[in-house]
């Protein structure tokens, strides 16, 4: 069912930097009643808070200076050349001054850097510098923990401020071996191997070092881990690479630890929905007997037992698609977002696939015209094209018989 609907993940990794919003706010229509005084104002206070924001007052003067220029010609007045050199010469900066290199400050001009980079469409360029800030950070970790054991402090470098726990840089290294992952499987850039494998380590570093804080607690001088959001937000990301692959068999484990892993009663129904799809492409004779997440996980080695026929996958498909709907309309309050009005447009959908799939074409079209008439409520285009492409192709599959 490679027309199914997809809802990608936010990244929840990483560091932003100031004044996104605002520079995207610049952009919008000002009220008629505002005149043109009001708008002169709004907009003169929206750039003193974009350039004075409290991020740049960690930096030095001449690196804060070099920030607030690159990220000028970033979000205001787009510029990849002037942007470039004064996020190089930010970094330069940083050098000059003595700037611990592996500070959240100076890493964060790092990832900001690879942002615009992914921004501007140089996919190769943010996969640079997110690899060398992960080898960076890794080297860190190692040269830190030498220390420890033998009592020594590194060669190459000093730190300038109380270190901080080795386990911020592994975690950091972790998230953006993620972020890297995903970009290597971009359709501008399409390195399958290179997206796996930075995936799996990813995943099999977060889920060891979250199995053995579990059995043995959080040590007093350890610093913060992963969340169970962005470890499931990993285990997502591998999950979607098995599956442009065809994998299904080992996606499916994959987002079952995601879905317990999940704390967003919004994004459940996501996870639902790639469950239903995945389920509903599994090919018959290929058994679910395989570890239910990998290494390192708490449930390692741990097997389902299912049958294999074509029915029991297609079943299980509706099944998951149904929770997601069900779960997606249930829930209430300030814990609704639109991400749950979408995963209903997203499971009405996905039931048209998959009744089309069993041969039940009646319930297809009335699934479908669902996702058509809830999607245009929710101005969702994508959901009403996929519905309407479904409905198309009974309407062939009518003329054809």
């Amino acid at each position: 069912m490679a027309n199914r609907l997809l809802q990608s993940l936010p990244m929840r990794h990483g560091v932003q930097m100031p004044g996104a919003r605002a520079s995207r706010q610049l952009h919008g229509r000002a009220s008629s009643l505002t005149g043109i005084s009001g708008v002169v104002g709004y907009t003169a206070y929206l750039y003193f808070d974009y350039f004075n924001a409290s991020q740049f007052t960690r930096f030095p003067k001449p690196v804060a200076k070099s920030l607030r220029r690159a990220l000028y010609y970033t979000n205001i007045k787009p510029d990849p050349k002037l942007a470039h050199k004064n996020y190089k010469r930010a970094l330069e900066q940083c050098n000059e001054a003595g700037l611990d290199p592996f500070s959240d400050e100076v890493l964060g001009i790092r990832i900001q850097t690879a942002a615009w980079l992914e921004g501007i469409g140089n996919y190769n360029g943010a996969i640079t510098v997110l690899g060398g800030l992960v080898a960076d950070c890794l080297r860190w970790v190692a040269v830190m923990e030498k220390g420890v054991a033998d009592g020594s402090m590194p060669k190459d470098g000093k730190v300038l401020a109380p270190k901080p726990p080795t386990d911020q840089k592994e975690a950091a290294s972790t998230s953006t071996s993620v972020k890297l992952g995903e970009l290597n499987a971009d359709e501008h850039v399409m390195r399958p191997e290179d997206s796996q494998s930075r995936l799996t380590w990813a995943v099999e570093t977060a889920l060891k070092e979250f199995k053995r804080r579990t059995d043995e607690g959080e040590k007093e001088d350890e610093g913060p881990w992963m969340s169970p959001s962005e470890i499931g937000g990993a285990l997502e990301s591998l999950a979607r690479n098995y599956e442009t692959r065809s994998q299904f068999q080992l996606a499916l484990p994959l987002l079952f630890h995601a879905l317990r892993l999940c704390e967003d009663p919004c994004h459940r129904p996501v996870i639902m929905n790639n469950l239903a799809a995945c389920f509903a492409q599994h090919p018959a004779g290929v058994a679910l007997s395989m570890p239910t997440a990998p290494k390192g996980s708490p449930e390692a080695g741990a097997a389902l037992k299912t049958p294999t026929t074509r029915e029991f996958y297609l079943q299980s498909a509706l099944n998951w698609a149904s929770n997601a709907r069900a779960h997606a309309a249930d829930v209430r309050g300030d814990d609704r977002t639109p991400e749950c009005d979408e995963a209903c447009a997203v499971a009405l959908c996905n039931l048209g696939d998959i009744y089309a799939l069993a041969g039940r074409p009646s319930e297809a079209r009335r699934s479908y015209e669902e996702c058509v008439k809830m999607s245009q409520g929710l101005d969702f285009p994508a959901g009403v094209a996929q519905a309407q492409a479904g409905l198309g192709r009974l309407g062939n599959a009518v003329k054809a018989s």
